[in-house]
């Protein structure tokens, strides 16, 4: 109910917030910013705002912002610079007060909007002065027209790729897909009632950087011939000062002016930026700035070198940090390319061997454990959380826990070597609980020995590193593949032909493939699903099939009690003693397992099973008061004490329509124990792999006899193998529909009409033989189903699968049309409402796991319980 009310209030908020952006006011526009009309490229109309100062007849100063940012960046600065310039400062595209452009925030874009500004206000020519993202947009500009760039300045302005962020384009683009992704969540999933609309960190900002691609700016800049000032500051932590001087060697004639100050210049060194910006434009108007042409040799030949054979100067101070910072976070989306980008650093002198190997060693460590802490948090206990609780079963995790406690430290040096492994191997160590300090210790050599060989690796390989790993991304993909495929057929038909026991099982894996009664339920009900829901269209309704038993919860689909089934029973004389022991207290519960064997004469064994279950799972069958009470200390669910009862069993298929006076048995199923002969010489085990059939199911029977599987039966002795009636746990069921005769129809109808509400359903009964059953004498029920239970008699090994589908697609209709009746004559279905809880629930839920067989070698108890 928490969750609910807070959800509610969520979308709530939501949706206020969402409604209040159309509503809200739009910011308004100062004085001192104009806007006119532009034509985007796509032809659309859209609106550019500037700030305009200064001489409208002198030289034009053009200013661009960076991003986040606007032209009132530019205030200060325009205020110190001389009248005679004619100063504008331009709103980029989606900044501001200018609109977004359709073809959305990259520098090009913006370049092509301002020399559409250009245009607009008649503007042949202009000095560019591009700040922080501004640079990208100024060296675009200039690569679109360079006609009508007369000079460039860079003010802490980006450049080349290697120096920004981690160097790599494709590092640096998923970075900002994750600042992309989270401006989203803050702008559209955050209730923020309308604070953060036009915040700087939005959508404009971080579309910005993720739609950039700074690769071209290099070779922009190699082809530079105007003059060029470049003002930055040595402690920029945003656009390192090497960035700086990689940009004034690339530009050979280029002046470098280096202030002892940050990122922020425009604020912090207003005067001296207006100073130098002044000279600077008054030189290039006099003609006396210097061009590429009158570059000095030395300065040309070094701005020929490429940028792995030049070096750059070693960042420095806060720079270093955030570079570091930078790699430690950026191990989180890709280690190894992470590595690779730390290398090329220490190729190009930026930080040193032991700063990108530490950074490297810290981030990939520290990410490693979180994903094994998230595999403890998605096991809770002994228990998955979903969703893998949907796809993993608690004993095949158990297994995989102890195979991983043994070799699992193979596992986690392989995924050092095949990328894509990691995360996997990483979670699936927390969720198999893996020991922590052991596997802590196989995180850290792991990573230790890792981490310092690629990057050791990409320093001494320079720039081809980066197309070295993607072309071995590429191939090992493929490798991987084939790697997977060999070591699966090695592992699991190859290596088995080598051993008796191996053979054995490769024999049950055939059959268990070729045999349709053995299929999991995902390959063999996919047509009667389709064939259902065809029914429920025909019939305009999802549940109405619930009204086909209105005496049972949900007609028996799901979530029926089977002691409210046996009370509604219980009148007649067939139906074997029961009681139901609730979740109490398990002191009270023994006395009550006690009080109902007192006064129905019973004695051990005595049958334990759970009040809602299926196919056996939760079963015991216990021979002393000690077992009982162990059960009933372990298992707090309600559960069914029942007598045990003898004989042979058999699932017994009834149905009535409510028009019709009596009913009829559609399925008889005989349900047979698996039974293997003793040699003297051979174990069970060994028995087990050699039966015929018996080898099919033995992981099964291997864990039902768990505690017996080392002991040799006397010659000619006959073992049963399990002792639940369950054709999932081992049973075999045979087609027993030849058993049906008049006298068993008029037992079943007699019984099944005294249960009012009741027409569709199998019972499970015991008999003391065949001749019993045909008779319709000595019945025993142990257990009705409803609307979920199946004619079992298809799983004959006689059947084939198209006589399993036809026969259920035959009892569906006919549970259909037995619902519709019963809805005519005023039966209410179940709501979706209350269905869909039910289903949800029954998915979720933990299955209980029968018990194992009585260490006895002789014990002959069977009872029933589902197919």
């Amino acid at each position: 109910m928490k969750r609910r009310i807070a959800f509610g209030l969520y979308a709530g908020l939501l949706l206020l917030t969402h409604t209040w952006a159309p509503l809200s006011p739009s910011r308004e526009k100062p004085v001192a910013v104009d806007t006119i009309a532009i034509a985007h490229a796509n032809g659309e109309r859209g609106v550019l705002a500037y700030r305009e100062s200064g001489d409208p007849r002198g030289p034009v100063l053009l200013l661009l912002h960076g991003s986040p940012g606007g032209s009132d960046n530019f205030d200060q600065l325009r205020a110190q610079l001389p009248s005679n310039l004619r100063c504008i400062a331009v709103d980029m595209p989606g900044f501001g007060f200018s609109t977004p452009d359709p073809d959305g925030f990259s520098i090009v874009t913006h370049a092509k909007a301002t020399l559409g500004l250009l245009d607009r206000l008649n503007i042949d020519r202009a000095h560019v002065v591009g700040f922080s993202m501004g640079g990208g947009v100024a060296l675009s500009m200039i690569d679109l027209a360079p006609q009508r760039v007369v000079s460039l300045t860079l003010l802490a302005g980006l450049g080349v790729q290697e120096l920004e962020l981690l160097g790599n384009y494709t590092l640096n683009h998923a970075v900002h897909g994750i600042s992309l992704a989270g401006a989203w969540v803050m702008e559209n999933a955050v209730p923020h009632l309308g604070k953060l609309q036009g915040w700087p960190l939005g959508m404009a900002y971080a579309c910005n950087f993720y739609q950039t691609d700074q690769r071209p700016l290099r070779g922009i800049l190699e082809r530079l011939e105007i003059p060029t000032l470049i003002l930055h500051g040595r402690e920029d932590p945003l656009v390192p000062y090497s960035a700086a001087v990689e940009h004034a060697r690339v530009v050979p004639h280029a002046r470098l002016v280096t202030y002892e100050s940050d990122h922020f210049l425009v604020w912090n060194e207003t005067e001296a930026v207006a100073r130098d910006l002044n000279e600077f434009v008054a030189q290039v108007e006099s003609g006396t700035a210097p061009r590429r042409i009158d570059a000095s040799a030395e300065r040309v030949a070094r701005a020929s070198l490429t940028y792995a054979q030049a070096g750059t100067a070693r960042r420095t101070g806060i720079a270093v940090v955030v570079l570091l910072l930078v790699l430690v976070l950026g191990t989180f989306l890709a280690e190894d390319l992470t590595c690779i980008s730390a290398g090329l650093a220490v190729a190009y002198g930026q930080i040193s061997w032991g700063q990108a190997v530490g950074a490297c060693f810290f981030g990939i460590f520290f990410g490693d454990m979180m994903l094994y802490g998230l595999g403890r948090w998605l096991r809770r206990g002994h228990h998955l959380r979903a969703p893998l609780s949907w796809f993993v079963h608690e004993d095949r995790l158990n297994r995989a826990a102890n195979w991983f406690e043994r070799r699992g430290w193979m596992a986690i040096v392989l995924s050092r070597f095949l990328p894509g492994t990691r995360l996997p191997t990483y979670v699936a160590a927390g969720a198999l609980r893996a020991n922590f300090w052991l596997f802590t210790l196989y995180f850290f050599l792991a990573v230790a020995i890792w981490t310092p060989a690629v990057v050791s690796l990409a320093s001494w390989l320079g720039a081809s590193a980066i197309g070295r790993w993607e072309t071995f991304q590429r191939v090992s993909v493929v490798l991987i593949l084939a790697v997977l495929v060999a070591t699966f057929v090695l592992m699991q038909i190859v290596v088995p032909l080598f051993t008796w026991r191996g053979r054995r099982d490769l024999v049950a894996r055939w059959r268990r493939f070729t045999r349709w009664e053995f299929w999991p339920a995902w390959a063999f009900y996919p047509p009667l699903v389709v064939y259902v829901a065809g029914l429920a269209l025909r019939h305009r309704s999802l549940t109405v099939v619930t009204a086909v038993n209105p005496a049972i919860h949900t007609g028996g689909l799901v979530g029926e009690s089977k002691a409210s089934i046996l009370a509604g029973l219980s009148p007649h004389p067939a139906v074997a003693a029961w009681a139901l022991l609730d979740s109490s207290p398990h002191e009270s519960r023994v006395a009550r397992l006690q009080e109902f064997m007192t006064a129905n004469s019973l004695d051990y064994p005595i049958v334990l099973k759970p009040d809602v279950g299926e196919r056996g799972r939760g079963v015991r069958i216990v021979d002393s008061s000690g077992q009982a009470t162990d059960v009933l200390r372990s298992d707090p669910q309600r559960l069914i004490a029942q007598e045990y009862v003898g004989g042979a069993e058999y699932g017994v298929f009834y149905v009535r329509h409510p028009d019709q006076a009596h009913g009829r048995i559609i399925s008889v199923t005989h349900k047979v124990m698996p039974h293997v002969i003793g040699d003297g010489s051979s174990d069970l085990e060994t028995l087990i792999l050699r039966d015929e059939r018996a080898v099919i199911m033995a992981n099964e029977y291997f864990r039902a006899n768990a505690g017996r599987l080392a002991w040799v039966p006397d010659r000619g002795e006959s073992v049963k193998l399990v002792d639940l009636g369950t054709h999932c746990l081992g049973a075999v069921f045979l087609d027993g529909n030849h058993l049906i005769t008049p006298d068993l129809t008029a037992a079943v109808d007699e019984m099944s009409r005294g249960f009012e509400g009741f027409f569709f359903g199998r019972y499970d009964l015991r008999v003391p033989d065949e001749a019993s059953l045909q008779a319709g004498q000595g019945l025993k029920v142990m257990e009705l189903n409803g609307l979920t239970s199946e004619a079992t008699h298809i799983y004959d090994p006689r059947h084939s699968w198209w006589v399993a589908q036809r026969t259920l697609r035959r009892q569906w209709s006919l549970a259909f049309s037995i619902a519709v009746a019963n809805r005519a004559r005023g039966t209410v279905p179940t709501s979706w409402r209350t269905l869909w809880p039910l289903l949800r629930d029954h998915l979720r839920g933990k299955a209980a796991v029968a018990g194992p067989i009585s260490n006895e070698p002789n014990a002959e108890r069977v009872h029933a319980d589902g197919a």
